[in-house]
């Protein structure tokens, strides 16, 4: 049987992850060396553009599409690589709300 999800190319994400994976502390290390080493083929994939060869990255790309759980390792960090990237920034404030404004200097009242 051939390998799953073999690339030359190494994985990074230098928008979400500046200083690498296993740096950022969202993953461990062993998710990390996977990511690095196999997240080029799970983008492919996830993407289309790279065709299934095996039946592991088939099953892949049906978690991929929603179409069923994630199970294997592969499957369960690039799922949860999806989820943090996607979340929400969240934003924090110095004040502790909207300013306020009087409402009687901007009201004039011209029933004379």
């Amino acid at each position: 049987m051939a390998e799953s999800f073999i690339t030359t190319n190494r994985f990074f994400d230098n928008k979400n992850y500046p200083r690498g994976f296993s740096r950022h502390g969202d993953f461990t290390i062993k998710e990390a060396q996977l990511l690095e080493r196999h997240g080029y083929a799970f983008n492919e994939l996830d993407l289309g553009k790279r065709e299934p060869q095996t039946e592991v990255e088939e099953l892949f790309v049906a978690v991929c599409r929603g179409e069923r759980q994630p199970v294997t390792i592969e499957e369960k960090v690039w799922t949860k690589y999806l989820a943090r990237i996607r979340r929400p920034k969240r934003f924090h404030t110095l004040s502790g709300g909207k300013p306020q404004i009087d409402a009687s200097d901007d009201y004039t009242d011209t029933d004379d």
